[in-house]
Order: C-alpha cells, then structure tokens, then sequence
C-alpha cells in the first residue's frame, strides 16, 4: 500500500497527478461512499456526493496542509459534502432537514441499491430522528467502528464532546425503537 506522504506528493506533481489520482480513487472510494451513504441513504445520491467529494479533493490538493491524515482530510471533505447535497434537498422540497432525512429512511425499500431488512431500516429512522452531529458520531462509531481520536481530528471536536453524542444518540435511538 502506498505511503500518504508519497501519495500527496505525486498528487501535488502535475507530472504524476493523474495515475496518483487513480490511486487515491481506488484506495478509498468505497470507505468514503459507504460513508457518504449512510449520510444521504439514497445510492445515487451518494454516488453523486462522492463524484463531487473527489472533484473537491482534486481541486484542494494543493491546499492540504499535511497536519492530519489524507483520508481523514478527504472524509471531513465527503462528511461537508454530503450534509450540503442534503441541507439543499430539503430547502428544494421546501421540508426541515430532519423530517427529509425520515422521509428518505422511510423510502430506503423502494431502493433497489438497499438490502437492509425492517430492523435495519427501522434503525435507519432511529438515526434520521437524530441531530445532525449525534447522527454522524454515530454512523462513524457504530458502523464503521471508527475511533474517537479518529472522529476528533475528522470533526475537529474534542474526544469528550465526541462521547458524549454518542452516549445521547444510542439513549435516543433505544427510546425509538422501544416505541415503534
């Protein structure tokens, strides 16, 4: 596997940028859609999101500072991203975000990209119930298992701060699944 030191410096070359481009893509374009879909659950959304993720990426290069981690870097881009495409979702639908994101939970069988059985969307209207921040925290540390320094430098919030919403969204999501 190839070195991020490496990597950004190939990015950062005209001469190699485009194969290193290649190679960044394939590195990390499935962990950064499965992120993005958890955020916007529909496929073709995230595949439009993650399009505009690698877009952003290509064109910020050159700004990355190099003080965190490339991917963490390129997640926090995928994580802006993807609550943007949604924020202007709901202000097209002329809806609150929260109530587009039960709406889109609540459609997730009519996807055909989505194998996941009731309990599975059933838990995906649990987390669209959630505040954005809780609903990020939680899909990075329930899903992907994410840790919390991890989360921190991709959030850019204190670990302690990161505990907490944690603590709060599984409290909110136990208390909604014991109602439905």
């Amino acid at each position: 596997m190839i070195d991020d030191k490496i990597l950004v410096a190939q990015l950062k070359n005209s001469d190699t940028q485009e194969q290193a481009f290649r190679n960044l893509m394939s590195l990390y374009k499935e962990r950064l859609y499965w992120h993005i879909r958890k955020i916007v659950l529909s496929h073709d959304d995230a595949d439009d999101v993650l399009q505009n993720t690698f877009i952003k990426v290509f064109k910020n290069i050159h700004s990355f500072k190099e003080n965190s981690k490339l991917y963490s870097w390129m997640y926090r881009i995928a994580t802006n991203e993807a609550i943007s495409f949604i924020k202007k979702k709901a202000a097209k639908q002329q809806v609150d975000l929260s109530e587009l994101q039960y709406k889109m939970a609540d459609e997730l069988h009519s996807d055909s990209y989505y194998s996941g059985d009731k309990i599975q969307q059933l838990l995906q209207k649990a987390i669209a119930t959630l505040p954005q921040k809780q609903q990020l925290v939680f899909n990075m540390k329930y899903f992907d298992e994410m840790k919390y320094s991890d989360m921190s430098e991709i959030l850019e919030t204190s670990i302690g701060a990161l505990k907490a919403s944690y603590f709060h969204a599984v409290k909110k999501i136990e208390v909604f699944l014991k109602s439905n």
